[in-house]
């Protein structure tokens, strides 16, 4: 998120159910962004579709959030549906199960999502060291991106991204973000 708000990327967080399960938590600094409330597992909901529409020439979509089988990988295939180059970001996507976790990252990539870390987006997104905002991004990714350990430890990890995502979600769409023309995959902008 705050790479996203450096970049000028726009962002859209949706929150499951919030009157039952809460809202988005302060942690993930999403403040003075609109959150869409649903109930569906799927992001793409018809006012987020109409979000995502209303950025002009986007193609690409990253994506994180909790719980990677039910709402990232119903907004991942309705995504790929539509069109969408979709990005998710494993280490920011969480399960109760890490059996349900890894599954669903796995069918995702099987049906064409491109799997990537929150650092390997970053770098990504600015391409180059001397991207004129290399400097303060890198000053995130020092701070914050120890936060999940190889999968052997998991389990000691996913109670914090538990507490910290709080069945939070948020879609961060991509628009000619990239100097070179291209981001992660073949058809992006």
């Amino acid at each position: 998120m705050q790479t996203a708000k450096i970049l000028e990327i726009p962002v859209v967080v949706t929150e499951q159910y919030p009157k039952g399960l809460g809202l988005t938590v302060p942690e993930l600094g999403a403040d003075g962004i609109k959150k869409y409330s649903k109930t569906c597992f799927s992001m793409l909901t018809p006012e987020v579709e109409k979000e995502l529409q209303s950025i002009p020439e986007r193609q690409s979509v990253i994506l994180c959030g909790i719980e990677t089988h039910a709402c990232i990988m119903s907004t991942t295939l309705d995504l790929l549906n539509k069109g969408f180059d979709v990005h998710v970001v494993a280490d920011a996507c969480s399960s109760r199960s890490q059996v349900d976790r890894l599954v669903a990252l796995s069918r995702m990539k099987q049906s064409g999502a491109f799997l990537t870390t929150g650092e390997g987006v970053i770098l990504q997104l600015l391409q180059d060291a001397a991207h004129p905002k290399f400097r303060e991004v890198s000053r995130i990714l020092t701070k914050v991106f120890i936060l999940v350990s190889p999968i052997s430890s998991f389990a000691e990890d996913i109670s914090h991204f538990e507490h910290v995502w709080s069945w939070k979600f948020c879609i961060i769409a991509c628009q000619n973000c990239c100097p070179g023309g291209h981001l992660l995959g073949p058809r992006l902008l």
